[in-house]
């Protein structure tokens, strides 16, 4: 009967513990909207790059959804902001992407992210001297960032001959 009721107890206990943590985002860590976003564009991201174009599409909406939500209840989040631009211009909206990201490097200007990302936004639009601009700003970095940036705009010179 003890073993029982302890048994209960603790159950009980982790319940609780479990349930205010989860619907909790003032925990120090960043919010809950925000971590889930980030994982369904990683899920996309490696979708796309075997080609699920849309399944990937459909993970880009429903974290742009989280991400929107997530900029409501803790606004000017140069991170939150950067995924923002990022899964508006995967869905095809090169200028709202381009908002949200201004809006990040306007918080944060040296955020490597959002310059890798609006970097890779002014190629896709065809204005490889402000692409270059984001590059100098990531230059000495010493990140991926830099290459990957690097790398699109010299493949979009090659592509051109």
């Amino acid at each position: 009967m003890i073993k029982k009721f302890i048994l209960t107890l603790i159950l009980y206990v982790a319940f609780i513990s479990t349930s205010f943590s989860a619907g909790s985002s003032d925990t120090g860590s960043k919010n809950a909207l925000y971590d889930k976003a980030v994982n369904l564009i990683n899920v996309a991201k490696k979708m796309e790059e075997k080609g699920k174009l849309e399944k990937a599409k459909k993970r880009y909406q429903k974290a742009q959804k989280f991400l929107i939500k997530s900029n409501k209840e803790k606004p000017n989040k140069a991170d939150t902001l950067n995924y923002l631009g990022f899964t508006t211009r995967k869905l095809g909206d090169f200028e709202g992407g381009e908002k949200f990201y201004l809006q990040g490097l306007a918080i944060n200007p040296k955020h490597k992210g959002i310059n890798e990302y609006l970097g890779e936004l002014y190629v896709a639009t065809n204005r490889i001297n402000l692409a270059k601009e984001r590059l100098g700003v990531l230059k000495g970095c010493n990140c991926e960032e830099y290459d990957q940036l690097k790398g699109v705009i010299e493949g979009s010179k090659k592509s051109k001959y």
